[in-house]
């Protein structure tokens, strides 16, 4: 039943674009290994116990009504699972993200921490990530990081996106 309410999430949050300025980044999750494949193991890019996950954000400069101070804040984020580590891949999947071509080459604090996050709260929850689950967690975890500000609402919303498939 879990896995299904985390596909219902993922198809909601996939009909929305980012707009406006995106970060964009890739992390490395580790996924429990195939036991069909041969023994020996590749660390690092390719290694068969990481999977390969883009995740963007919707940033916006904000500022302090007192200080004066210009900061960034996110709104919305997006995860997706690549299926390899190459940059047709990596375009399309960004592509189909954004609604314009705004981007930015700047330190990517909110990408960073929300891969940190993820990872951190994949290992206090999941001891072994299947790759074919990968997705429905990271919908799971963008879900909830969406709708941070919704407080006791988060529930009530979840039912009705996953009963009317809109929500």
């Amino acid at each position: 039943m879990v896995h299904k309410l985390r596909k219902a999430i993922g198809q909601r949050d996939d009909r929305y674009t980012l707009e406006g300025m995106i970060e964009m980044d890739e992390g490395y999750f580790t996924i429990e290994a195939s036991k069909y494949g041969d023994e020996t193991q590749k660390s690092g890019r390719g290694s068969k116990t990481k999977s390969n996950v883009m995740i963007m954000a919707e940033s916006t400069i904000l500022e302090d009504i007192k200080t004066g101070k210009l900061e960034r804040q996110c709104r919305y984020f997006k995860a997706k699972v690549l299926e390899d580590n190459k940059a047709d891949g990596t375009d399309k999947t960004f592509e189909n993200s954004i609604n314009d071509e705004q981007t930015t080459k700047e330190i990517l604090k909110w990408i960073h921490i929300a891969i940190s996050n993820a990872k951190r709260n994949f290992i206090g929850n999941y001891h072994k990530i299947k790759k074919k689950y990968l997705q429905l967690y990271l919908n799971e975890f963008v879900y909830k990081l969406n709708r941070r500000y919704f407080g006791e609402r988060i529930f009530d919303r979840l039912v009705i996106a996953n009963i009317t498939g809109y929500g």
